[in-house]
């Protein structure tokens, strides 16, 4: 026993770039060591059938992120708000925040997009309207939009959406549902995290009141799956 452990040792130290599945067979006389020496996995490409076997077997694996590129982003975002606000009457004039807006817009890397900062700078005309309809012109893509007592209700429904924009976070209250308490923004966030939803998120609060209200956890959560755009300056609303 003593030597078929050392021998076991020294082919170990031998094939040490391999890896070794080993087995024991014992008989009256003694006990025999095989080993069966697999290749060592070299490239990411090796494991391509593996992932493939993982997901015939319903294992949990990685869903892609939604991707998408606009070319001319600018022009395209300018014309986009103009529309949408003639329809109000009102006269459109480029904010510098709106940069980061067609930044995201060239290529969001797989990234959501969260608006956050001061009042009336046109956060939830650009979540609602303007971001909406030009993912579906330019990459047919359904943007499912949510404030945040609908989030509340329909927590469930907004959970099963890929594609989900919640505007005005920080004013809801804790969702009951069939008696439990439910975090619904929480649930989101981990949700787009976990599964690779997108989402488009707009709110009035700072970085310290998101932080006091939801805690590191959920920042955290933000950070990974968005490009966060601040808005500065006066309201535009007259």
């Amino acid at each position: 026993m003593a030597d078929a452990g050392k021998l076991f040792t020294k082919v170990l130290a031998i094939t040490g770039r391999g890896y070794l599945n080993w087995r024991k067979k014992a008989t009256k006389k003694r006990i025999h060591l095989q080993l069966i020496i697999i290749k060592k996995t070299t490239t990411m490409e090796d494991f391509k059938e593996v992932y493939e076997q993982m997901k015939e077997h319903g294992m949990v694996v990685p869903v892609n992120r939604i991707n998408f590129k606009i070319p001319e982003s600018e022009t395209v975002l300018k014309n986009c708000f103009k529309y949408f606000l003639s329809l109000e009457g009102t006269e459109f004039k480029w904010q510098s925040e709106y940069s980061g807006i067609a930044d995201w817009l060239s290529d969001n890397h797989g990234r959501g997009l969260f608006m956050y900062g001061d009042c009336g700078r046109g956060k939830s005309m650009l979540l609602r309207y303007v971001i909406p309809a030009i993912l579906l012109k330019y990459h047919r893509k359904v943007v499912r939009v949510y404030d945040v007592q609908q989030m509340n209700r329909q927590i469930d429904e907004v959970l099963s959406k890929h594609i989900v924009g919640i505007d005005d976070i920080g004013n809801e209250s804790v969702a009951i549902k069939y008696g439990d308490k439910r975090t619904a923004f929480a649930e989101v966030m981990d949700n787009a995290e976990k599964y690779s939803k997108l989402v488009i998120i707009s709110t009035n609060l700072n970085k310290e009141s998101l932080s006091e209200m939801y805690g590191n956890r959920i920042l955290d959560r933000i950070v990974s799956v968005t490009k966060r755009v601040e808005f500065k300056g006066n309201s535009l609303r007259k």
